[in-house]
């Protein structure tokens, strides 16, 4: 069994079929996904997601791209959210996009901060999206966790050593995509292949990423076995290990996640 640690499950991409969506992850052994909140004004369409399906968790907060449309959520709001609801797992995702630079990056920092202090208050993973901006996510992340540790997750990773390394000495997870299987990817699978066992992550971002062989394609959580597969390679461990060993630190972090909900088909 596996856990997908961050997809995407109240995109449009998905309303037609989300039922057999989530079949098939169960199907392919994927036991627990986690849906992530890019916009907090759009929380109740995730909250029914993650309470119909008993494998499916949330988070709560605002992507990059769309924080200078809700810099009037404070941190306090986003703790209440958290707190106030079962299935709410995680804060996230923020960070800091300089790729496509959305929004002004001055308020990306702004939402950031706010999602590392309620991650700190919580406790509950911080959810790290960070594209183009090693230095400043390399600072912030420092500043910030000299005032306090909270737990957090490099998501997606396709940053420079840099980045993965300060992230490990600071206590974070590194989690990986398709993006791993990709045949250009060689720098992100030697990076991949020098982060400790017991900071590994797999995910999705499904709908979008999806691995190899099924690049170009619409991802889907079932799709994040194809990625563990290939980090199990790089570590050069069976993948029956790698699922175990990602799936044991997924419930470490998510601590919240009640494990006897997590689905029991699967091979």
């Amino acid at each position: 069994m596996v856990v997908d640690s961050h997809c995407h499950l109240d995109f449009p991409d998905f309303d037609a079929e989300r039922d057999e969506i989530i079949a098939r992850a169960n199907a392919a052994g994927v036991e627990t996904m986690v849906t992530i909140s890019t916009r907090v004004t759009q929380f109740e369409k995730i909250r029914p997601i993650a309470e119909t399906y008993d494998c499916v968790w949330c988070s709560i907060g605002t992507h990059p791209h769309n924080a200078d449309q809700e810099l009037d959520i404070t941190a306090d709001d986003l703790v209440a959210l958290a707190e106030g609801h079962p299935k709410v797992v995680a804060i996230g995702e923020a960070g800091l996009d300089y790729f496509y630079d959305k929004a002004p990056r001055d308020a990306q920092a702004e939402g950031f901060r706010r999602h590392i202090e309620a991650a700190r208050r919580t406790q509950l993973p911080l959810v790290i999206h960070a594209r183009d901006a090693d230095d400043d996510m390399i600072a912030i992340l420092s500043e910030e966790m000299d005032r306090g540790f909270f737990p957090a997750i490099l998501h997606c990773f396709s940053s420079g050593r840099d980045l993965a390394m300060k992230g490990v000495e600071l206590g974070l997870h590194i989690s990986f995509s398709g993006i791993l299987t990709f045949k250009k990817s060689e720098e992100i699978r030697a990076i991949a292949a020098d982060i400790p066992t017991d900071r590994l992550l797999v995910e999705t971002d499904s709908p979008y990423l999806a691995p190899m062989p099924n690049r170009g394609k619409r991802n889907e959580p079932s799709f994040v076995v194809n990625t563990a597969r290939v980090l199990a390679e790089v570590h050069g461990v069976p993948y029956e290990e790698m699922a175990k060993i990602t799936t044991e630190n997924f419930y470490r972090l998510f601590a919240k996640v009640d494990r006897s909900k997590a689905a029991v088909q699967g091979t």
